[in-house]
């Protein structure tokens, strides 16, 4: 039987902890707050114990490290030089060269890492990327995603490195190409420095188009994937309760028969999709990643090249805001 120690039990580690509980691979329970610590132990049946404890048990398999991304790198290098398979919540690292370093690790290792790219796992976004992989929209044109809400406001990182590693994540699955222009600008209104509002601009070598916009200083939750395609539209909508309308197919025609292009707008088509939770498919798959050997899907090349957007976007987005 795998088992997994939790390290970092809280805002989102609590939730990985009860997903690997569930799953009935959980260990142990790491934490810097020895209180949260030990409510997670109780609740679970687990100990709670050390990072380096965690290292030497020759019984634990894998880490899940939930904790400030600033230590994601570090921690994952150690978690591997003791021969522990690795889930990292995203980013991978803060740096390109680190998170190379890290795969390198692991591969030289011989062990397992993923990184926690959770909408790769919603049941709904596979069915949107199966649509779009099987040609059914055409040729695309532009893909765009907007992740806005009112708070959660973090003063350790700007609201592009919180919110858009998903979002990068997803529009590369869909596009399956590296960009090769990025441009981002953004602005700062509550914590002086911090951007809370920030888009992204990509564009493809197919001459595909993207763009992800990001906000914590916004009026309500929005949770929105659009794909524009030559032959339909498809939208995945997170932020609506209601699991049946999540995905919605616009078979919207263009006629450009005469001198000027006419639209046909069609009614949106629900598409049904079985339910599931993300986050359970998350821990599952690194956990059947340790048992098979197989290759995770967001495995640390993928967790790389979402970075990579992120430093390109980071150094357009800190020249619009007059940073060095």
């Amino acid at each position: 039987m795998t088992r997994i120690a939790q390290v970092g039990c809280g805002h989102w580690g609590r939730n990985l902890t009860r997903n690997f509980a569930e799953l009935g691979v959980l260990a142990a329970v790491v934490d810097g707050h020895p209180p949260t610590a030990e409510a997670m132990a109780v609740q679970y049946r687990v100990p709670a114990t050390t990072f380096d404890s965690v290292l030497v048990d020759a019984s634990i398999d894998g880490v899940s490290l939930a904790t400030p991304a600033e230590s994601h790198a570090r921690l994952a290098e150690r978690a591997i030089a003791a021969g522990k398979h690795v889930y990292v919540e995203k980013p991978l690292a803060l740096d390109p060269e680190d998170a190379r370093r890290v795969i390198a690790a692991a591969e030289n290792a011989g062990v397992r890492l993923m990184v926690g790219h959770l909408l790769q796992y919603h049941p709904v976004f596979n069915e949107a990327r199966r649509i779009t992989a099987a040609g059914e929209l055409g040729a695309l044109r532009y893909v765009y995603s907007n992740r806005l809400s009112l708070g959660k406001f973090r003063v350790e990182e700007n609201v592009m490195w919180s919110f858009a590693p998903h979002d990068l994540s997803m529009i590369l699955a869909l596009v399956d190409e590296a960009p090769s222009t990025v441009t981002a600008q953004g602005a700062s209104y509550v914590t002086p420095g911090i951007a809370d509002w920030c888009i992204c601009h990509m564009r493809f070598p197919s001459g595909i188009a993207g763009h992800v916009t990001s906000s914590w200083l916004h009026p309500f939750k929005e949770q929105r994937l659009v794909v524009i395609g030559e032959h339909g539209m498809l939208v995945f909508e997170d932020s609506i309760p209601d699991w049946d309308k999540k995905l919605a197919l616009y078979r919207h025609r263009i006629d450009t028969s005469g001198p000027v292009p006419v639209p046909h707008a069609n009614a949106a088509e629900y598409l049904s999709v079985p339910r599931g939770e993300p986050l359970r498919n998350e821990c599952r798959h690194f956990v059947e990643a340790i048992e098979t050997g197989g290759t995770p899907l967001t495995d640390g090349d993928e967790g790389l090249r979402v970075l990579e957007v992120l430093s390109r976007a980071e150094a357009e987005l800190a020249a619009s805001m007059g940073k060095d």
